[in-house]
Protein backbone atom coordinates (compact mmCIF):
# COMPACT_ATOMS: atom_id res chain seq x y z
CA UNK A 1 0.00 0.00 0.00
CA UNK A 2 1.38 3.38 -0.97
CA UNK A 3 1.95 6.25 1.45
CA UNK A 4 -0.85 8.22 -0.21
CA UNK A 5 -3.33 5.36 0.28
CA UNK A 6 -2.37 5.04 3.96
CA UNK A 7 -2.94 8.78 4.50
CA UNK A 8 -6.43 8.67 2.93
CA UNK A 9 -7.34 5.67 5.09
CA UNK A 10 -6.39 7.63 8.21
CA UNK A 11 -8.32 10.82 7.29
CA UNK A 12 -10.22 10.65 4.00
CA UNK A 13 -11.74 14.10 4.49
CA UNK A 14 -8.39 15.74 4.68
CA UNK A 15 -7.56 14.57 1.19
CA UNK A 16 -10.99 14.94 -0.42
CA UNK A 17 -11.46 17.15 -3.42
CA UNK A 18 -12.71 20.62 -2.29
CA UNK A 19 -16.31 21.42 -3.37
CA UNK A 20 -16.56 24.25 -5.85
CA UNK A 21 -17.86 27.55 -4.43
CA UNK A 22 -21.04 28.62 -6.30
CA UNK A 23 -20.64 31.77 -8.29
CA UNK A 24 -22.65 34.76 -6.98
CA UNK A 25 -25.96 35.33 -8.76
CA UNK A 26 -25.74 37.82 -11.54
CA UNK A 27 -27.66 41.09 -11.00
CA UNK A 28 -30.06 40.24 -13.81
CA UNK A 29 -30.89 36.88 -12.12
CA UNK A 30 -31.75 38.64 -8.86
CA UNK A 31 -33.92 41.14 -10.74
CA UNK A 32 -35.73 38.33 -12.55
CA UNK A 33 -36.39 36.48 -9.28
CA UNK A 34 -37.68 39.66 -7.61
CA UNK A 35 -39.98 40.40 -10.55
CA UNK A 36 -41.32 36.85 -10.51
CA UNK A 37 -42.07 37.15 -6.77
CA UNK A 38 -43.96 40.42 -7.30
CA UNK A 39 -45.99 38.88 -10.13
CA UNK A 40 -46.92 35.90 -7.96
CA UNK A 41 -48.11 38.21 -5.17
CA UNK A 42 -50.16 40.29 -7.62
CA UNK A 43 -51.67 37.14 -9.10
CA UNK A 44 -52.69 35.89 -5.64
CA UNK A 45 -54.25 39.29 -4.84
CA UNK A 46 -56.15 39.33 -8.14
CA UNK A 47 -57.58 35.86 -7.47
CA UNK A 48 -58.61 36.91 -3.95
CA UNK A 49 -60.36 40.02 -5.32
CA UNK A 50 -62.18 38.01 -7.98
CA UNK A 51 -63.37 35.49 -5.38
CA UNK A 52 -64.53 38.31 -3.09
CA UNK A 53 -66.39 40.10 -5.89
CA UNK A 54 -67.98 36.83 -7.04
CA UNK A 55 -69.18 36.04 -3.54
CA UNK A 56 -70.54 39.55 -3.10
CA UNK A 57 -72.38 39.49 -6.43
CA UNK A 58 -73.83 36.00 -6.36
CA UNK A 59 -73.61 34.38 -2.92
CA UNK A 60 -73.53 36.63 0.12
CA UNK A 61 -72.91 40.23 1.07
CA UNK A 62 -72.57 42.45 4.12
CA UNK A 63 -75.15 45.21 4.58
CA UNK A 64 -75.38 48.01 7.12
CA UNK A 65 -78.82 48.79 8.54
CA UNK A 66 -79.46 52.52 8.07
CA UNK A 67 -82.97 52.99 9.41
CA UNK A 68 -84.82 52.60 12.71
CA UNK A 69 -87.71 50.81 11.07
CA UNK A 70 -86.64 47.30 12.21
CA UNK A 71 -86.17 48.08 15.91
CA UNK A 72 -86.00 46.15 18.20
CA UNK A 73 -84.93 43.33 15.87
CA UNK A 74 -82.27 45.36 14.08
CA UNK A 75 -80.92 48.80 14.95
CA UNK A 76 -79.35 51.51 12.84
CA UNK A 77 -75.63 50.77 12.23
CA UNK A 78 -76.07 47.03 12.80
CA UNK A 79 -74.26 44.88 10.24
CA UNK A 80 -75.97 41.86 8.75
CA UNK A 81 -75.05 39.04 6.41
CA UNK A 82 -77.38 38.72 3.44
CA UNK A 83 -77.78 35.45 1.52
CA UNK A 84 -78.30 35.85 -2.23
CA UNK A 85 -78.81 32.15 -2.91
CA UNK A 86 -81.84 31.39 -0.70
CA UNK A 87 -84.43 32.69 -3.12
CA UNK A 88 -82.81 30.87 -6.02
CA UNK A 89 -83.69 27.68 -4.17
CA UNK A 90 -87.12 28.57 -2.79
CA UNK A 91 -89.64 31.40 -2.66
CA UNK A 92 -89.73 33.95 0.19
CA UNK A 93 -91.84 33.03 3.20
CA UNK A 94 -93.77 35.28 5.62
CA UNK A 95 -91.54 36.40 8.47
CA UNK A 96 -88.36 36.52 6.38
CA UNK A 97 -86.26 39.65 6.83
CA UNK A 98 -85.08 40.86 3.44
CA UNK A 99 -82.87 43.53 1.91
CA UNK A 100 -84.24 45.09 -1.27
CA UNK A 101 -84.32 48.13 -3.51
CA UNK A 102 -87.54 49.97 -2.64
CA UNK A 103 -89.82 51.12 -5.46
CA UNK A 104 -89.10 54.77 -4.65
CA UNK A 105 -86.38 57.24 -5.60
CA UNK A 106 -83.52 56.26 -3.28
CA UNK A 107 -80.17 54.50 -3.55
CA UNK A 108 -80.33 53.14 0.00
CA UNK A 109 -81.34 49.47 0.29
CA UNK A 110 -84.19 48.86 2.73
CA UNK A 111 -84.50 46.13 5.35
CA UNK A 112 -88.05 44.94 6.11
CA UNK A 113 -90.03 41.86 7.05
CA UNK A 114 -92.10 39.87 4.55
CA UNK A 115 -95.79 39.95 5.53
CA UNK A 116 -97.75 39.09 2.38
CA UNK A 117 -96.96 36.85 -0.60
CA UNK A 118 -98.33 37.14 -4.15
CA UNK A 119 -102.11 36.75 -4.08
CA UNK A 120 -102.43 37.34 -0.32
CA UNK A 121 -104.99 39.83 0.94
CA UNK A 122 -103.53 42.09 3.64
CA UNK A 123 -105.80 44.14 5.87
CA UNK A 124 -105.21 46.44 8.86
CA UNK A 125 -107.80 46.25 11.63
CA UNK A 126 -107.58 48.11 14.93
CA UNK A 127 -103.79 48.41 14.62
CA UNK A 128 -103.35 44.71 13.84
CA UNK A 129 -102.30 42.98 10.60
CA UNK A 130 -104.70 40.48 9.09
CA UNK A 131 -103.61 38.25 6.17
CA UNK A 132 -106.22 36.21 4.31
CA UNK A 133 -108.66 36.78 7.17
CA UNK A 134 -106.26 35.62 9.93
CA UNK A 135 -104.76 38.04 12.44
CA UNK A 136 -100.97 37.70 12.64
CA UNK A 137 -99.19 37.01 15.90
CA UNK A 138 -96.33 39.52 15.78
CA UNK A 139 -94.29 39.57 18.99
CA UNK A 140 -91.52 41.42 17.12
CA UNK A 141 -93.74 44.41 16.19
CA UNK A 142 -93.64 47.74 18.03
CA UNK A 143 -96.70 50.01 18.05
CA UNK A 144 -99.94 49.91 16.11
CA UNK A 145 -99.99 49.07 12.41
CA UNK A 146 -102.04 51.83 10.82
CA UNK A 147 -102.36 53.03 7.19
CA UNK A 148 -99.75 55.57 6.11
CA UNK A 149 -100.96 56.70 2.69
CA UNK A 150 -104.33 57.31 1.10
CA UNK A 151 -102.95 55.81 -2.11
CA UNK A 152 -102.69 52.34 -0.56
CA UNK A 153 -106.16 51.09 0.32
CA UNK A 154 -106.98 48.14 2.55
CA UNK A 155 -107.77 45.33 2.14
CA UNK A 156 -104.78 45.17 -0.22
CA UNK A 157 -104.25 42.25 -2.58
CA UNK A 158 -100.56 41.59 -3.23
CA UNK A 159 -99.93 41.54 -6.99
CA UNK A 160 -98.29 38.58 -8.71
CA UNK A 161 -94.49 38.66 -8.52
CA UNK A 162 -94.51 41.04 -5.54
CA UNK A 163 -94.28 41.04 -1.74
CA UNK A 164 -95.97 43.10 0.96
CA UNK A 165 -93.37 44.17 3.54
CA UNK A 166 -93.46 46.02 6.88
CA UNK A 167 -90.86 47.29 9.30
CA UNK A 168 -91.04 45.94 12.85
CA UNK A 169 -91.09 49.48 14.29
CA UNK A 170 -94.48 50.29 12.79
CA UNK A 171 -94.92 53.97 13.80
CA UNK A 172 -91.69 55.07 12.06
CA UNK A 173 -91.45 52.60 9.19
CA UNK A 174 -91.87 53.60 5.57
CA UNK A 175 -93.02 50.39 3.91
CA UNK A 176 -95.74 48.79 1.78
CA UNK A 177 -98.37 50.84 3.61
CA UNK A 178 -96.80 53.88 1.97
CA UNK A 179 -95.56 52.82 -1.47
CA UNK A 180 -97.18 49.46 -2.11
CA UNK A 181 -95.68 46.06 -2.83
CA UNK A 182 -92.07 45.25 -3.69
CA UNK A 183 -91.33 43.51 -7.02
CA UNK A 184 -89.49 40.26 -6.38
CA UNK A 185 -86.75 41.30 -8.82
CA UNK A 186 -85.90 44.14 -6.41
CA UNK A 187 -84.90 41.69 -3.68
CA UNK A 188 -81.17 41.63 -2.94
CA UNK A 189 -81.33 38.76 -0.48
CA UNK A 190 -82.42 37.34 2.84
CA UNK A 191 -80.90 38.41 6.18
CA UNK A 192 -79.42 35.31 7.81
CA UNK A 193 -77.07 36.72 10.44
CA UNK A 194 -76.59 39.83 12.51
CA UNK A 195 -72.88 39.90 13.33
CA UNK A 196 -72.27 43.45 14.56
CA UNK A 197 -72.18 44.48 17.35
CA UNK A 198 -70.47 41.22 18.27
CA UNK A 199 -72.15 40.98 21.68
CA UNK A 200 -75.56 41.05 19.96
CA UNK A 201 -74.78 38.55 17.18
CA UNK A 202 -77.63 36.23 16.27
CA UNK A 203 -78.74 33.93 13.47
CA UNK A 204 -82.10 34.26 11.78
CA UNK A 205 -83.98 31.34 10.19
CA UNK A 206 -82.00 30.07 7.21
Amino acid sequence: MSVEERRQRIDPAAYAEPEPIPAPAAPEDRTRAFTRGILEVLQALAIAVLISVGLNLFVIQVTEVRQRSMENTLFSSDRVLVSKVDYRLHAPTPGDIIVFKPPIDTNIPYVKRVIGLPGDVVDLRDGKVVVNGKELDEPYAIGLTTPRSGQIRFPFKVPAGSLFVLGDNRPVSGDSREWGSVPEENIIGKVVLKFWPLNEARFFDW
